[in-house]
């Protein structure tokens, strides 16, 4: 990613942006803000308010209190100026299947107010960018569900916007779709502030620079991919030597926790000291264990999120929660 001072601009900023649904609160003091060359995953699951935001993040919805200022501009105070520095994909592309390839971008380009002068040049990138040179002319009806998604990510850069927000942008693709879809988002970030939300982590992990996750309106954690990963890599491991230790000898080492002997050559050690694994390899050298297998177990980033969006006593979803 870039990391120049124009990068670095600030072309989204949330704050304490909440949504009513009649008595029930689906989005409740959410903030945060998002530089050019980012791009955010927004995590969280069905429910969880995730549509509510995006909704309101792109003007298509009003928020009940809080303000949005996109490229500078307030979202309420000047909604023409703001809007037109945002591109949105919602989760059901809004494309006319009776349409051309062309026919539809140039209907887009002229709805975003894209100059005559100008407009060849915006379907030429847009269209470049997305890989849809080769299906121009082709009914959009008959074209693929994957490039029905890349035809619906060039309707949201037709006209160059700072921003662009894609909400579910892979669901109902194949995997090889999914793979060009993500390579497309990931180059859209290089020059713009991009808001994936998604309940895919793979998706998050393979694309984003950072994540935050919402739970029933709330945002409970904002880090980077790499705190996200950091945060699984537990302090356990599994290991296996030719001539097992016994038991005891294995409890004397310093900063293990605890034991648990899978069979007579492995064992499942909980450690504390950074440097146990270091350690535990050279007493092996020393005492000829024939140390054969040395496995780190590492919590996996989808079980950080169920660990983060679940309790033991989740409440019953409300019609407005599932609505969000």
């Amino acid at each position: 990613m870039a990391t120049s001072s124009h990068a670095q601009q600030q072309l989204v900023q949330v704050d304490r942006l909440s949504r009513l649904y009649g008595d029930t609160l689906a989005v409740n003091q959410v903030s945060f803000e998002l530089k050019r060359g980012e791009v955010l995953g927004f995590l969280g699951p069905n429910g969880a308010g995730k549509s509510t935001s995006m909704q309101m993040i792109t003007g298509n919805l009003a928020p009940t209190a809080g303000q949005i200022t996109i490229n500078g501009f307030d979202l309420i105070d000047q909604p023409i100026e703001a809007k037109s520095c945002i591109g949105y994909l919602p989760e059901n592309p809004p494309v006319y299947r009776e349409l051309t390839v062309i026919e539809y971008l140039s209907y887009c380009a002229r709805l975003h107010r894209v100059p005559a002068s100008s407009l060849r040049s915006s379907l030429d990138d847009a269209m470049q960018q997305c890989g849809l040179e080769q299906v121009a002319k082709r009914l959009i009806g008959n074209l693929s569900k994957g490039f029905q998604q890349r035809v619906g990510i060039a309707q949201a850069i037709i006209h160059q916007p700072p921003v662009v927000i894609l909400d579910e942008p892979t669901v109902g693709l194949d995997p090889i779709q999914i793979r060009e879809i993500r390579k497309l988002i990931k180059a859209l970030g290089n020059d713009r502030s991009v808001i994936l939300s998604t309940h895919i982590l793979p998706e998050v992990q393979s694309i984003c620079d950072r994540v935050q996750i919402i739970r029933r309106g709330e945002l409970i954690y904002h880090a980077t991919i790499d705190e996200l990963s950091q945060r699984g890599r537990g302090n356990s491991l599994t290991v296996a030597f030719r001539q097992a230790p016994a038991e005891h000898r294995l409890l004397q080492l310093a900063g293990l926790q605890s034991l648990n002997a899978l069979d007579q050559h492995r064992f499942q050690i909980q450690f504390e000291q950074d440097d146990f694994a270091e350690q535990l390899v050279l007493q092996s050298v020393e005492n000829n264990w024939g140390l054969f297998e040395l496995i780190p177990d590492n919590t996996s980033l989808e079980q950080i999120f169920v660990e983060l969006t679940t309790d033991e006593h989740p409440d019953l979803s409300t019609d407005a929660e599932q609505a969000a």
